[in-house]
C-alpha cells in the first residue's frame, strides 16, 4: 500500500552535523521498516519526510569530489568560522550557509515512484516553478544535475545544488537553493567540481532580499504537486 502523506518540519537554523545525524535516524528509521515489512510480508506503509532548514556555514564534499576542490585551509576555515565535512551524497563539493534555504526529502519512493533520474528532474523542477513565482526565469543544463539562471547565455550561474544517497529506495540529502546567501563563501571552493560557471542567488538576481519562510512554503506546493504528496506539518517528527 502507497503511502503518500508526507511530514514536514521547518527547523530554521540547525548545525550541518546535528542535520546529517537527525536525516540519518530517519533514513535508517524508513528501511527498517521496509525490512520489517518485507520480512513479515505486512504492509504497514512506511513513512515520508521533509526537512526544511538553513546551515551555518559549512563545506561538504560528496563520494565523487576531489580534496583539492576546497580551496582554503584548517586555519582559513576557522577565520571564515565555517566548518567542512566528508558525507555519503552523491556528487562533488558544495557551501551550505545564512539565507539558503536547504531542503532534505526522506522518501521512500516506492510510495511515489522508482526512478531516480525522475526523482532529481522533479526536485529540479519544484525549484524551477518556484523561481517563477519570483519571475525569475531558471533551467536546466544538459548532464550538470542542478538548477541554473542563463543556462543557455554566455554567464550561466547555477542557483541550486542538488546531491542525493538512495538505499533501498529511500532517499536523503537533497537540494539547496540560494536565496539571500552570502555567496562570497563560493569562492573558497570549486562549487560542485565546476571550473568554468558562476553561481548566483535570489537576492543577487532580484536585487532584493526575500522572506525564507515564503520560499519554503512556495517550494513545499511544487514539491507536493510533482510528486502528488499530501503534506502534514508538524514540530517534531
Amino acid at each position: 500500500m502507497k503511502n503518500t502523506e508526507v511530514f514536514v518540519q521547518q527547523i530554521g537554523i540547525m548545525p550541518y552535523a546535528e542535520a546529517w545525524a537527525y536525516q540519518e535516524k530517519l533514513f535508517q528509521k524508513v528501511i527498517d521498516q521496509k525490512l520489517e515489512n518485507r520480512d513479515a510480508q505486512s504492509q504497514n506503509p512506511t513513512e515520508n519526510y521533509l526537512i526544511f532548514c538553513q546551515h551555518p556555514h559549512v563545506y561538504t564534499l560528496g563520494k565523487s569530489g576531489k580534496d583539492s576542490h576546497l580551496l582554503i585551509d584548517e586555519q582559513k576555515l576557522k577565520e571564515i568560522e565555517a566548518t567542512y565535512f566528508q558525507i555519503n551524497r552523491g556528487g562533488d563539493i558544495t557551501y551550505h550557509g545564512f539565507g539558503q534555504v536547504v531542503a532534505y526529502p526522506i522518501l521512500d519512493l516506492d510510495n511515489f515512484f522508482t526512478d531516480i533520474h525522475k526523482y532529481l528532474r522533479f526536485m529540479e523542477e519544484a525549484v524551477i516553478k518556484t523561481l517563477a513565482d519570483y519571475s525569475i526565469l531558471a533551467s536546466r543544463i544538459d548532464k550538470l544535475t542542478g538548477v541554473w539562471i542563463g543556462a543557455n547565455t554566455e554567464n550561466p550561474r547555477k542557483i541550486c545544488a542538488i546531491g542525493v544517497k538512495t538505499s533501498r529506495w529511500v532517499t536523503m540529502h537533497g537540494f539547496a537553493l540560494n536565496v539571500n546567501t552570502d555567496l562570497s563563501y563560493f569562492q573558497h571552493i570549486v562549487p560542485c567540481g565546476i571550473t568554468d560557471k558562476a553561481v548566483t542567488s535570489m537576492q543577487k538576481e532580484l536585487g532584493k532580499t526575500l522572506i525564507i519562510s515564503e520560499v519554503e512554503q512556495k517550494l513545499m506546493f511544487h514539491l507536493a504537486e510533482l510528486f502528488g504528496m499530501k503534506l502534514k506539518h508538524v514540530v517534531n517528527f
